[in-house]
Parts: C-alpha cells; structure tokens; sequence
C-alpha cells in the first residue's frame, strides 16, 4: 500500500497509510477538508489551498503531503530538530536524509516519526506499537552523548539505522526533551531504537546485550 492522492483543482494532497500514528492534528485543524467519517475521507476542495498547507505541515509523521497548482513546496526547516515524544517516536524536523548502513538514500523527507520501541513493523517509521508493548520514556533524559563531528554537510541531518543496532546521526541537530525544551546539540549521535537502552534517547549497547533483532 502507497500513498494516494487527493485532488482539487488547486492542490493534491497524498496519504501514506503506514506512515500514519493518528496524531489527528488534519481532522482538528480543519475538519472540513479531513474527516473520517466521510469518503473520501481527505476533500481539499473544501479549503483554500493556504489553510489546507497549513495543516498538512503539522503532520509529524510526514503521513501527510502536498502539491499544489501555484508551485508553492514544502521547504525543510532551517534547523534540524529531533523532538522526543514522552513514550513515544522521536518526531523529527529537518532536511532529512534516511540512509542504509551501505550508504544508499532511502527517503529524504523534512518530516518524520521513528520508532524507538524497537518493535514497529514498518521501520525505521513509528506505527504505534510502542501504545500496545507499553513503552515508557518520560521527561528524563540520559547523559549527553552528542558530539561536534566532522562539518556537516550544508544542513542535512544523516539518519543511518543501523542492522540491529543503533540510530547514527551525522550532521547538525538539536535534540529537545518531551517538554520541548532544547537539550542537546551536536553534529554526530547515536540513537537507541531498540527501546531497551537506560540512557534514552542516546544507545548504551543494550541492543547487542540483549540479542536485539529489528525484523522480530
């Protein structure tokens, strides 16, 4: 399943189901374009195009995309911010490139929400396992294990999954606790996404005591 399309004559808005974890940000911010209870449950031809981008740009999850006729895009922030979810996804923000451990781009996206329960089935995206395993990782925030690396390059922020292992951040970011306060900065990182590291959100090496595997 991939994404489908929306149309008016103005704009053409995309959902991807998968990348969907209900955040509900479209069907509270403008009801009239998407709501649930309708089919087809997205109709962008109820709003003008300004209003509908507004809110496709609170998608966190980037489940949400658009083009329109007038070739207004969505830009990537000026700064690369990774936004921790209490008991939940690292929402990430940004000029965002998901890399594999081999070095090929994957998606380049300026919305994202990974998982870091360690049990999504659709990773390196958040599906909202983490409500059903009960994952928990509240305000309190491990040592700081960001560093300054090599020079990124320009703004991009490298997300690179690691096989059974960690996050690899490459590239300038800054990382804010589940109260939105700024945390750390840095250009390099590792991450856990195994959800079983004791100095979340940064890997502490659980993910190979533990005999982590990400396909189970």
């Amino acid at each position: 399943m991939g994404r489908k399309a929306y149309r008016s004559e103005k704009i053409s808005v995309s959902f991807d189901l998968q990348r969907c974890i209900h955040a509900r940000e479209c069907v509270r911010g403008l009801p009239e374009v998407f709501d649930t209870e309708k089919r087809p449950w997205i109709q962008p031809d109820r709003a003008e195009p300004d209003a509908i981008t507004t809110v496709v740009l609170r998608c966190p999850s980037g489940a949400l995309q658009f083009e329109r006729g007038d070739g207004v895009r969505e830009t990537s922030p000026e700064e690369n911010v990774i936004a921790i979810a209490e008991n939940g996804p690292l929402y990430a923000r940004g000029d965002i490139e998901i890399k594999s451990p081999e070095g090929d781009t994957l998606f380049r996206e300026t919305r994202v929400a990974l998982c870091r329960c360690g049990a999504s089935q659709n990773k390196p995206f958040c599906d909202n396992t983490h409500k059903e395993i009960g994952f928990r990782h509240e305000r309190s925030l491990g040592e700081n294990r960001l560093s300054l690396g090599e020079a990124a390059n320009g703004r991009v922020l490298r997300v690179v999954p690691i096989t059974n292992g960690p996050y690899l951040l490459r590239g300038e970011v800054e990382i804010r606790d589940a109260a939105g306060r700024s945390a750390y900065r840095g250009s390099k990182a590792s991450v856990c996404r195994c959800g079983r590291s004791e100095n979340k959100p940064f890997c502490d090496g659980s993910h190979a005591r533990t005999g982590w595997r990400e396909d189970r």
